[in-house]
């Protein structure tokens, strides 16, 4: 999908940037990824707040084979079609997976040393 796509459909939501990442692309907010691009397909980020939404509308994860060959599923949910048709309630979806996307940002990550130091961002 092309980022200036990407940056109109996020029009009522605010700024976006639109980073390539491994054949697809990662939607940011405020420095923070929020959702994804894969096969033409946005993902929201899910959290236990908003969870239950992607839920109720029967949304799949994001998921995809790593290189040991097992399924790797991701906290990122299908953004439900008709908000590609509906920018006021697309910036009240985004707007919750940017807040859970935040909240997960704020925990510490289990088992690594990966941090929040900036050690990792993408220069």
């Amino acid at each position: 999908m092309d980022p200036d796509r990407i940056r109109d459909i996020f029009s009522a939501f605010g700024t976006v940037s639109v980073r390539r990442m491994f054949g697809g692309a990662g939607i940011y907010a405020d420095g923070v990824m929020f959702a994804l691009v894969a096969d033409d397909t946005i993902y929201l980020k899910a959290g236990e707040r908003n969870s239950s939404d992607f839920e109720r509308e029967h949304l799949p994860p994001f998921t995809y084979i790593a290189k040991n060959g097992k399924r790797v599923v991701m906290s990122y949910r299908r953004m439900p079609e008709r908000l590609y048709d509906d920018p006021e309630e697309l910036a009240a979806w985004a707007r919750a997976a940017l807040a859970a996307a935040q909240r997960g940002a704020a925990r510490p990550v289990k088992g690594g040393s990966r941090g929040r130091t900036g050690q990792h961002a993408p220069r």
